[in-house]
């Protein structure tokens, strides 16, 4: 993870920034791949915000109005310079908290089914997509949210079909993760070149 994490940070600072003056890593996968493992370990190297979409889902059917909020309330603002106001959906409650606000910083690290999506795709300067087989992913996934989750694998699933469809992520992501049961990743292939 550290070599992937130290890659990415890398790539993140030296790419423009396309939200304003803020250079937004996206980092995407589907459900359990590891994507919140590696956004913490860029964002902890860059001293940089995460921000997940977990929170800008409508609950279990919310994966393509999350991708709306992203682009809506916190990349458009973000672009023209402004504070974002940034959705927190309550899963407990099923419902709406008031939003955060968000400065706009040097690096952005957003995490989640969606990061990547075409809607943000002009305001993202490095797209990484988190690969892991399906196994390994609903493993990981029932021993991070538990019984909650187990109802829903396949309603989640099926959006995430349909996002993978219509937007191709993985097609157009900058750099290739290789997730892992465990939490690591390493880097398997990448169309950004770093500049030493």
């Amino acid at each position: 993870m550290t070599d992937a994490a130290a890659r990415l940070a890398q790539l993140a600072l030296e790419a423009p920034a396309r939200a304003g003056g803020t250079r937004v890593l996206a980092v995407d996968g589907r459900s359990g791949a590891g994507k919140s493992t590696v956004a913490a370990a860029v964002a902890y190297r860059l001293s940089a915000p995460v921000l997940s979409m977990e929170r800008m889902y409508s609950g279990w059917e919310g994966l393509r109005a999350g991708i709306e909020a992203l682009v809506g309330s916190v990349l458009s603002p973000l672009a023209a310079g402004l504070a974002a106001e940034v959705p927190h959906y309550d899963w407990r409650s099923g419902g709406w908290r008031r939003p955060d606000r968000l400065e706009p910083p040097e690096v952005l690290v957003v995490e989640g089914v969606g990061a990547g999506a075409l809607a943000a795709a002009r305001y993202v300067s490095v797209l990484a997509w988190v690969e892991l087989d399906e196994a390994s992913r609903r493993a990981r996934a029932m021993a991070r949210e538990g019984a909650a989750y187990e109802g829903h694998w396949e309603q989640w699933s099926a959006q995430e079909q349909q996002y993978l469809r219509s937007d191709h992520p993985a097609q157009r992501a900058d750099v290739i993760l290789a997730g892992a049961r465990d939490g690591g990743t390493a880097v398997v292939e990448s169309n950004l070149e770093l500049g030493y």
